[in-house]
């Protein structure tokens, strides 16, 4: 089963309230992979018709980061390993996949990929996060405001993502 999982509102990747953000949705599914797909546009370019580097890590590191969520562990990463294994072309869907692989008292280790549309993996990353503590959780839920699911285009809603 697929489920979407909640947005921030100035999260630069999902953030709902962020007018140069992303605007991207996450979804979770059984085996606790976190998944999104994203149309790079012409203001996400590095070298001329490609998407930047930098919005590649974003993308991984958000993704992988977001397998904590299903058990609301808040956490920052302190590793973010990427490998670029092919070039990744701007106005082309791609699909960012994130997996959990080892979760410790105060660690996670994830890995994720960009996969593009024709099934050629774009980049891989592997990941370590540390959990937050207590005090840092609620200052974080206190300035981000809330966090929710965000109803998808087409359902009767104003939302636009």
């Amino acid at each position: 089963m697929i489920k979407k999982q909640p947005s921030s509102r100035h999260c630069f990747l999902c953030g709902i309230e962020n007018p140069i953000g992303l605007g991207l949705s996450f979804y979770e599914d059984a085996e606790n992979r976190v998944s999104a797909r994203f149309v790079p546009g012409e203001e996400h370019q590095g070298y001329p018709g490609m998407m930047h580097g930098g919005i590649t890590c974003a993308l991984l590191d958000e993704t992988i980061g977001r397998t904590l969520v299903r058990d609301d562990i808040w956490a920052m990463t302190v590793e973010l390993n990427v490998r670029f294994r092919a070039p990744i072309p701007l106005g082309r869907p791609l699909t960012v996949v994130g997996e959990l692989v080892r979760l410790r008292s105060r660690t996670m280790e994830g890995q994720g990929q960009i996969v593009l549309e024709d099934g050629t993996v774009a980049a891989t990353a592997e990941a370590t996060y540390i959990r937050l503590s207590d005090e840092q959780v609620e200052t974080f839920r206190e300035e981000l405001g809330y966090w929710q699911v965000v109803p998808e285009k087409g359902d009767g809603s104003d939302a636009n993502r």
